[in-house]
Parts: structure tokens; sequence; C-alpha cells
């Protein structure tokens, strides 16, 4: 009770100077075990004193408040907080009222919990700035035993701006362990709690077969509080190169263009480089733009300095809009291939594409009522009869669905309705330029899901599937440019069509049987299995040998998931035939345990001349990470192709982090090659140093003093 009275009292005393008081900061507060005036009128606390003005909390072992000077003298050990980012240790301080100017000797400022500066003195200048004298400034673990840390920068001064968040360096030595390894007069670097500044960012050095040892060092220059762009030059005995990254952020949208600007020993003489750009923007009536540029020389660049592993290249202009009843959508594509195989003057590299479709739920009949149009064009930029064909395409339709749920469980749905198309062909003399058609169908489909419910919370369903469809009319005699490669899953296994665009529709009675099995542990491992075929009532000349749907039986699918409560997962789909002949198969696992991450897939596709397959592909791609120890991960992937018996690529890398650095280095081997790109070997190394960046919720690593 004695304490509480002596806050209430000593709120009230005069323990500011005329100048703060005059000011808008709000008086110093002292609280404290034991409080005595001398003869001399000096205030003295003792015993787990306090001292609080505006965000600034101070605790010491004793404090005199010198009425006449208006100076507090303070006896350590002192601990003062300014807000949650800075924190000050001290043995003695001479401090005005206010706490925001004096002497601090035998200090240590810490910084958003990352950075200590150790100085001989630090003196406080209008609450804004400290400045530390003879100062050592690391983000390590500093132990008692005398060790120096794994990195320190010495500097005769340090001044640290709280208002601009910098920290300005004189006479600085950057020393790992106690060994100097450079000097520089004048440094500036920003403090923890500055998210964006301009400066140097962390280097690195890499190194290939083709280009040599180089390195990267980019400049971070902030325009704005929502503009930035980073410029790093790239130098090596093969190449100089200077990459940007522009980004900006408006208050509807943002943009980024990342690039680069070569000149290099393997194209001498010419200038090569790459501009990918990206960006989305919110239009009045919840229309969104979305915008992406992607460019470069040639088709060896992005792959030699290892910007993109794409070798196709899309850009493309949308505007489209989402609301519950209605979606609208106007694209244009511009595609450019980088494949050695193919000829971009034959290929339909302009691609204007739109879709509109609007919903409404008639109450009359019940269910829903949908419209849709599609139009579309395709243009290809060689003259040449034939290979130089374009075509512009409108299609749409009207169908009303309804579905029916009885009291048994079993579930229907139907579906019918009209659709329509028209073609425009031009520069192929094989084929007529008009073509129109109006197409009736309908279709039905049976659910009837199952439930078995375990012992615990383990569920059960068996859900038997199957449905009869009709589509009217006969394929127009059109080329088939859009639907050239069909995929057969678990998605469409009860579509009216497996085409992946609306040129092409199957035609004539269609059936699909199947069932669905799940099981549902939520303390141990879920399942999902799925197993369908197509039946029709007459061949599709259109679809090919490996899509699984040729003939009037379709293969097989098979396609399951398997989920453990260990981290293990199991991914797989397949086609095969009565025979057990797989067509396509794909096997994905991953298992996610305690110290890191393994996981692999498998792909198996057979040879197709209709998808311009002349090989059978099969490859074997496996990734993963370990944590060796807390500061140590190891990490590797390897792609083996084992049609061609031979790798694809491979890589390895080893990680160090702790509370005060960050080192990186890997080794990737690329093994393929073409006329435009040969097999090369990259090494990389990074290595940054902590404490100088906010960590934006990274982890912060702590170690002991007994490693």
């Amino acid at each position: 009770m004695r304490r509480w009275l002596l806050i209430l009292a000593l709120s009230m005393m005069p323990l500011t100077s005329a100048k703060a008081q005059q000011s808008t900061d709000p008086a110093a507060v002292l609280v404290a075990d034991r409080v005595f005036l001398t003869r001399d009128r000096t205030l003295v606390a003792q015993g787990n004193v306090e001292a609080f003005q505006g965000e600034t909390r101070l605790r010491a072992n004793a404090i005199r408040y010198d009425q006449a000077s208006g100076a507090l003298s303070i006896e350590g050990p002192i601990v003062i907080t300014e807000g949650a980012d800075t924190l000050i240790l001290a043995d003695a301080a001479e401090l005005d009222p206010d706490l925001q100017n004096g002497l601090l000797r035998g200090a240590r400022l810490v910084l958003n919990q990352q950075l200590q500066l150790a100085a001989n003195q630090i003196n406080q200048v209008d609450g804004r700035y400290s400045q530390l004298y003879k100062t050592a400034v690391t983000s390590c673990k500093v132990c008692e035993d005398g060790r120096a840390p794994l990195w320190q920068i010495r500097a005769r001064r340090v001044v640290h701006d709280k208002l601009e968040q910098q920290l300005y360096f004189d006479e600085a030595s950057f020393h790992i362990r106690n060994i100097p390894v450079f000097y520089l007069p004048r440094l500036r670097l920003p403090d923890p709690t500055l998210e964006r500044a301009t400066g140097f960012l962390r280097p690195s050095l890499r190194t290939t077969s083709r280009l040599g040892t180089g390195v990267k060092i980019p400049y971070f220059i902030k325009i704005g509080d929502h503009r930035d762009l980073t410029l790093t030059p790239y130098l090596s005995s093969a190449t100089r190169t200077l990459e940007f990254r522009y980004r900006q952020a408006f208050r509807n949208g943002r943009i980024q263009f990342d690039g680069a600007y070569t000149r290099d020993d393997e194209r001498p003489g010419k200038t090569r480089g790459y501009l990918f750009g990206y960006g989305q923007f919110d239009l009045a009536r919840d229309y969104v733009l979305d915008f992406a540029i992607e460019a470069t020389s040639d088709r060896a660049y992005l792959t030699e300095y290892g910007y993109s592993p794409k070798d196709r290249l899309t850009s493309q202009l949308t505007v489209s809009r989402v609301r519950r009843d209605a979606y609208v959508r106007a694209s244009i594509y511009n595609f450019e291939s980088l494949r050695d195989t193919e000829v971009n003057d034959e290929l339909p590299t302009i691609v204007l594409d739109g879709d509109y479709e609007r919903r409404f739920f008639p109450r009359a009949v019940g269910g829903e009522l949908r419209m849709r149009i599609q139009p579309h064009s395709h243009l290809r930029t060689s003259d040449q009869d034939i290979v130089g064909r374009d075509v512009a395409r409108l299609q749409g339709d009207i169908k009303w669905l309804r579905r029916l749920t009885f009291g048994n469980g079993l579930v229907v749905d139907g579906q019918t309705g009209i659709s329509f198309s028209g073609f425009d062909i031009v520069q192929d003399s094989t084929y007529s330029q008009n073509h129109s058609e109006v197409v009736p169908f309908a279709a039905l489909a049976l659910r009837y899901p199952m439930l078995r419910r375990e012992t615990g919370s383990v569920t059960q369903m068996l859900e038997p599937i199957a449905q009869i469809a009709w589509v009217g009319g006969q394929r127009l005699p059109i080329p088939n440019d859009e639907s050239t490669r069909v995929e057969f899953d678990e998605g469409n296994l009860l579509s009216l069509s497996r085409f992946p665009r609306p040129d092409r529709r199957e035609r004539d009675a269609i059936a699909a049987i199947g069932v669905n099995w799940s099981r549902f542990d939520p303390a141990g491992w879920d399942a999902h299995l799925t197993i369908g075929q197509v039946l029709r009532e007459q061949a599709d000349p259109d679809f090919a040998s490996t899509s699984g749907l040729s003939g009037t039986s379709s293969d097989f699918l098979l396609a399951g998931q398997i989920k453990t409560a260990e981290g293990l997962s199991l991914t797989g789909r397949g086609l095969f035939d009565e025979n057990f002949d797989f067509a396509k198969a794909e096997l994905r696992g991953d298992w996610d345990f305690a110290r890191g991450r393994l996981g692999g897939s498998y792909v198996w596709l057979d040879a197709d001349l209709a998808e311009d397959r002349l090989q059978a592909v099969s490859e074997i791609a496996l990734d993963g990470d370990y944590r060796i120890s807390r500061h140590w991960t190891a990490s590797a992937d390897w792609r083996f192709d084992v049609a061609d018996e031979r790798a694809a690529s491979a890589g390895i890398g080893l990680t160090y982090d702790n509370e005060c650095v960050s080192v990186d280095l890997s080794v990737n081997r690329r093994y393929s090659t073409s006329t435009s790109v040969e097999p090369s070997t990259n090494i990389g190394f990074n290595i940054g140093l902590r404490g100088f960046a906010a960590t934006n919720g990274t982890e912060r690593y702590v170690r002991s003093c007994r490693n």
C-alpha cells in the first residue's frame, strides 16, 4: 500500500524541466520502493526503480533527481525500452527528466531483438539520435566466455537515426571472429525495423560451365512507399549483364517487371536479354484487368542464364468479371515457342478468346437455366497456304440443369439443351471457308452414395455412378487446331464432351460408369479411389490412341489418393486396357517427416504420332531436403529419363542458417541438349548477414554458447 501511495504522490511532483513542461510530451512518472529528499533538495529513489515517459520505460537500481539542474543521475544495472523495437542496457547514465537526452556508459543497444550494438558510451540526442563510441555491432550471440562472435563490425562511432531507421558507421572494419577482413571509412546500413531502404542487398557468386565464375551485386532503390527498383550487375569472364526488377503498388492494383540486358561471349556483338512483366488492376463495376508480358532475345537465353525453364512464352491481356449469376472474359494472347522443333510462323501465336455465361433460376420448372457464348480466333503469321491457316469461331449453348435427391439417397442430375457453332477458315485450300451447325444434347446421371461408420470417427463412402448422354448431329469437316491434347481423368468422367475445347464434341449415344470410394479418419489415414469407363455407340477418330478414349470402349480409368497421419501422401492416375497395358500413368508421392521432406514422381506416356510423340516418355523425378542439425539443411533433386536411359538434370544444395548469418551453396547439372542449348553445370554461392532487415515473422535462430 505504501508503494502505491508514493506513485500517486510522485507523479504530481515537478520532475520535468521548464523546457519539457512547455512541450506536448507527458511528464515523467517515477515509481520506487523507497523515496527520500536530501538536504540539498535532491530526490533519491531506490529499490526496483521505474520511470515512465511516453513510450520510454526505464528500470534501474537508483535514480537521483537534482531539482536545481533538472538532471537525472542513474545507477545501474539500467534497462531502457523504447517502444517494442529498442532496448538499451547500461551500467550508469546521466539523462534529462524526459529521458530523451543524456549520456549512458558501458551501454548496449539492441534493435528488434536482432542486432546488438555494444559501446563504451551512448549519447542520446533529442530522443532521435543515439551516438555510440568505440562500438562493436553484431547479430550473433555474444557469449560470456570471451569468445568473439562469428562476425562483427567495429567502428569508432555509430549513429542510430530512429526516425530514418538508419545506422551510420565511421571508420568501420568488418571482422570474422577477431580477424579484420576489410575496412570502410564510411558505411550506412538499415536497422532491423526498416522493411524497405535504398542500399545493397546480399551478393551472390555463380559459376557455370559456359559463363565462368561471376558475381551478382543487387542494389535496391526505394523510389517511394509504393514502388522500388532493384538493379543487379552480373559480371563474369564471359558476360556483362544488368538484371533489373521494378515493382509498383497502386490503389487498385500492382505491377512487376523483371528483365536483363546482356553482352556476352556466347554471341559476340549481339545484345541478349529478356523481359517478364505481370500486373493486375481492379476496374469499375467489378471488372479485373490482368496482363502478362514474356519476351526473350533468343531460344537459349533463359536456360543458359537460369532465369526460367519455360519453353513456351505467353503474353496476354485479359479483362474479366465474376458475379454469382454471370461471368464475362475477353482475352488476347501472344505465344512464342522456344522449342527447336517448332516454327513460330506456322503456329497459332495470336489468339483472341472470349467467354460470356449467364445463369437463371426459373421458379416455374425449377433447376438452373444456363446460357453461354464463346468467341475465338487464332492467327498464324505465315502467309503460306495450309501451314498459315487462320480460324475464327463463335460457339454458344443454352441448357437446363436439374438435380433431384430422393429419400433413399439416390441423386439424379439431368440436363438438356442446344448448342450452335460457326467457323470461318481462311488460308487453307483443303477446307471450305464457312461452316455452321446446331446440335441438340441431353444427359442423365445417377449417383447412389452409401455411408458406413466404423468405430470412432472413421467414415467410409461408396458411390456408384452412371450416366447416359446423347449428342446429335455430325462433326463438321474442320481442322483440329484446339483439341489436339485430350486428358481423360476423374474430373471429366461424367462430362458431355471430354475434348478440352468446344471446336470438338463427342457425338451419338455415350455412356459412362464408375464407382467412387472414400475413407475419412480425422486421426488416421484418408483414402480416395475412382474407377470408371466410357462406352459409346460409335468410335470417335479424333481421339488419339493414348488418350484412352479411342474405340467404342475406353480404357479403364483408375485414380486414387492416400494420406496418412505420419505425413505420407500418394496420388496416382492411370489408363489401362483389358490386358492391363497402360497408355498413360503418373504417380506422385510425398513424405513430410520431422526433419525434412522427400518427394518423387513417375510419368509414363506411350508413343503416339497423333500427339507428336515419336517415342514413349518415361521419367522419374525425386526431390527433398533434410535438416542435418538445427542450422544445417541439405537438399537434392534428380530427374532421370528412363526411356533414354540417362539423367535429365540433377542438383544438390547445402544451407547454413543461424541467428546472424545465412549461407547457401548449390550445384546443378542440366544434361539435356538441343541445337540451341547445350549441357551445363551451375554453381551458386550466397552469403547474407542477418540483423539489417526486418524479419517479417521468419524464424529467429538462437545458438547455445556451449556449441
